[in-house]
């Protein structure tokens, strides 16, 4: 089970490259239900989602190189491409701040996940999270990949 909460981060109070960094690309094979391929620097990962917002059912299977990319070639929509840092927070939760390149380029997220369904429904972002999308769908990979840049908010 995935729970997680989704922030639209305008600005970042800190110096984010003092973290570290995963080079992400993911494409999707299918978007109902969502079966996604991603590498994450040097690791290579097929995920199927389920349906929901706050929280859904997920499972990942480890990939072979040579097999993402044989499956790169089947995916639709344009590939999402990111730099995610991972800051540590209180409570040993990690912000995951997204910075999205290509056609994404400006956009910025921080997700959280969360152990319980109640540890995501209490937790109070810090002020420079900015606004929670959690449940608006053009904040997912998914309509990303399919549409591009949401409209601003």
């Amino acid at each position: 089970m995935e729970i997680e909460r989704k922030f639209l981060t305008k600005e970042i109070p800190f110096a984010i490259t003092a973290y570290p960094c995963l080079q992400i690309v993911q494409a999707y094979l299918s978007f109902s239900p969502t079966i996604r391929i991603r590498q994450s620097n040097e690791d290579y990962i097929l995920t199927v989602k389920g349906k929901g917002h706050l929280a859904r059912e997920e499972f990942e299977l480890p990939l072979r190189k040579e097999d993402y990319e044989r499956l790169f070639l089947k995916t639709e929509g344009t590939p999402v491409r990111k730099k995610r840092y991972l800051v540590p927070l209180e409570g040993g939760l990690t912000a995951e701040v997204d910075l999205y390149e290509g056609e994404l380029t400006g956009l910025m997220t921080t997700e959280v996940e969360f152990p319980s369904l109640e540890a995501a429904e209490s937790f109070v972002a810090p002020a420079w999270f900015g606004k929670d999308v959690s449940e608006n769908k053009a904040y997912k990979n998914t309509s990303l990949s399919l549409y591009g840049m949401p409209k601003e908010e």
